[in-house]
């Protein structure tokens, strides 16, 4: 097993399963623009570079010129939806608590105001010291610039942050930073890509870091 003090969790994927609720969200925004809809999964695999890239990459051929309107009636329509069907997934507040002695943050490229809606909603909100946006900094993942100050406020170690997500940003997060990462593979994120990084751990279930670290 692995020692660690500071635990950074990505959010969608990881802590919440969001997917469909982001995916009905975008087809919504494709129907009021009188645009195709997608299907599910194909919106999923855009999911993890924030909101604009969300919507950019979903408008497709339709981008940039309808981006801006697309962009609001998304961010008006999620905000009243956001957790139609979205839940934890299983274990994960059992896995908060078995680590509640340990310092917890949540880094995720999903904007400040939903996710901490979200957290307050689902109740976990009170396990984490800190809960970073993509627009509560000037840069988002992968940027190690995101880790590095919480490491040295909280007066922990980077060979003793591990950062546990479903996404390639995630990895590549841990890496920049030098800080042990932990990819979940039952997320949202690609299992393939996931792999190719070669994370220095990997779990099928969230409920597996309580067997990994402690």
């Amino acid at each position: 097993m692995q020692g660690i003090d500071l635990m950074v969790f990505d959010f969608d994927g990881t802590l919440v399963r969001s997917g469909k609720d982001l995916a009905a969200s975008v087809n919504h925004t494709l129907k009021k623009l009188g645009l195709s809809v997608l299907p599910e999964d194909h919106i999923i695999g855009y999911i993890g570079d924030g909101v604009n890239k969300l919507i950019a990459r979903s408008l497709g051929g339709a981008f940039p010129g309808k981006f801006d309107e697309a962009l609001s009636i998304f961010m008006d329509y999620y905000e009243e939806h956001l957790l139609d069907t979205t839940d934890l997934y299983p274990g994960v507040i059992e896995v908060l608590e078995h680590f509640k002695s340990k310092k917890k943050v949540i880094i995720t490229n999903k904007l400040y105001t939903f996710t901490l809606k979200m957290t307050d909603e689902l109740n976990i909100t009170g396990f984490f010291d800190e809960i970073i946006g993509m627009d509560s900094r000037e840069f988002n993942k992968p940027d190690a610039r995101l880790i590095l100050p919480i490491i040295k406020k909280t007066r922990t170690e980077v060979h003793r942050t591990v950062v546990i997500g479903d996404g390639d940003n995630d990895v590549l997060l841990a890496k920049n930073a030098g800080t042990i990462s932990c990819a979940l593979l039952n997320g949202l994120g690609s299992r393939e890509k996931l792999l190719a990084l070669q994370p220095d751990y990997q779990c099928e279930d969230i409920r597996i870091l309580t067997e990994v670290f402690f």
